[in-house]
């Protein structure tokens, strides 16, 4: 027993030794691990404006993100970039919506007028074509030096695919597409398409219809100023008796479209906004067109201004603003090739003719004229740069 006493002494005083580091260490380690903790508890306090957490729930599976708050981008004021409210769409316009979710997202209007930046009103240029824009060196003269006031779509057979030079205003703006074939309720329904791809830019106040054979008959600036200053929409209509007119109406389309609502005009229109949205979202009398308007009816020269007609009468001038020559009569009207193209000839088109706008009268009638053929660009770059004051 007495032999015992020192080792046990002996143990003991060596396990005091041994705790007493293993203490101190301990309290160290929860010291520095409550100044870790207090310094980012601090940190995280100074920045709470700036981060939010979410709670994601996936597949039940929790994960915590964080995302940095838009409080800071709020309180500045806002500039002309539009892209601080992501309302501005991206440059390339290609997209996997279908037609029902393309349709339903650009029918979206604001209430409040008042937009939450400067905002440069722009022109829609729509090109409804089967293959290559014909005449795009004549239209690049015309954007040139207009950047931001004017936006381009281009609907082509989804069968071309060939690709605008990198450099052209063409470049990148052909929309989703589908065949159209002449004559038929498709052709509408590209129109629609079209509409609706160029309203998914708040910026786009104005939308012309053109054609691959079309022309400019001014310069960009007398344009602009004629859409953006008109109290009325481009939407040509009249009452035509006989077979190519009231002739082509169904019976079918009664009781929500009587024979005299009925109404012809061309195709190619100008538009502001607040008609295009509607037209995007008629849900009403475009599918009777698509029913019962096929084949030898032509929706394409009938449903706008029917629809036009019956809803909208009194906003529209009933007239288009794209000169054409139906002279020779048959399907088609006249077009121009190379030798017909003068200075003279473009002169004649631009103040020939007499009409109303805003109230008064006034011989700037048409804006744009068809159809010229592809041998007549050399002619056309040549003249219209000066008959229609391109660098003014």
């Amino acid at each position: 027993m007495k032999n015992q006493n020192p080792i046990s002494s002996g143990g003991s005083g060596k396990s005091m030794n041994v705790i007493a580091p293993l203490s101190l260490v301990k309290h160290l380690s929860c010291f520095f691990f409550f100044i870790f903790g207090l310094t980012l508890g601090i940190i995280l306090c100074f920045h709470y404006k700036s981060f939010s957490f979410n709670l994601l729930v996936t597949n039940r599976q929790f994960s915590i993100f964080t995302s940095q708050s838009s409080s800071s981008s709020l309180s500045t004021p806002p500039t002309s970039n539009t892209s601080n409210y992501n309302l501005e769409p991206p440059n390339v316009i290609m997209h996997n919506l279908n037609d029902q979710e393309l349709l339903w997202r650009a029918s979206m209007a604001p209430r409040i007028q008042e937009f939450p930046f400067k905002r440069r009103p722009k022109i829609a240029f729509m090109f409804l074509i089967r293959g290559p824009v014909l005449l795009a060196p004549l239209w690049e003269l015309f954007f040139k030096g207009n950047e931001g006031l004017y936006s381009i779509y281009v609907h082509s057979d989804p069968a071309f695919n060939e690709s605008d030079p990198q450099g052209s205003v063409f470049y990148g703006r052909r929309i989703p597409s589908k065949k159209v074939s002449w004559g038929h309720a498709n052709m509408v329904e590209a129109e629609r398409r079209l509409l609706a791809n160029a309203l998914l830019d708040f910026s786009n106040h104005y939308f012309v219809l053109l054609s691959e054979s079309c022309i400019p008959l001014y310069n960009f600036s007398t344009i602009y100023s004629y859409l953006m200053n008109s109290t009325q929409n481009f939407v040509e209509l009249y009452d035509l008796p006989g077979p190519v007119g009231q002739g082509r109406y169904s019976i079918l389309m009664q009781p929500l479209i009587k024979l005299e609502q009925w109404r012809k005009g061309s195709q190619w229109f100008a538009m502001d906004r607040d008609l295009a949205i509607e037209v995007i979202a008629d849900n009403t009398y475009f599918p009777v067109f698509q029913k019962y308007c096929n084949g030898s009816c032509y929706a394409d020269e009938h449903y706008l201004p029917t629809f036009v007609n019956v809803k909208f009468e009194g906003r529209n001038s009933n007239r288009t603003l794209t000169w054409v020559d139906w002279s020779k009569g048959g399907p088609h009207p006249s077009q121009f090739i190379r030798t017909d193209v003068t200075p003279e000839f473009l002169e004649k088109l631009r103040s020939e003719n007499s009409c109303e706008y805003n109230g008064n009268e006034t011989n700037v009638c048409f804006l744009f004229a068809r159809k010229f053929a592809l041998n007549a660009l050399d002619r056309l770059l040549r003249f219209a740069p000066i008959v229609m004051h391109f660098n003014s």
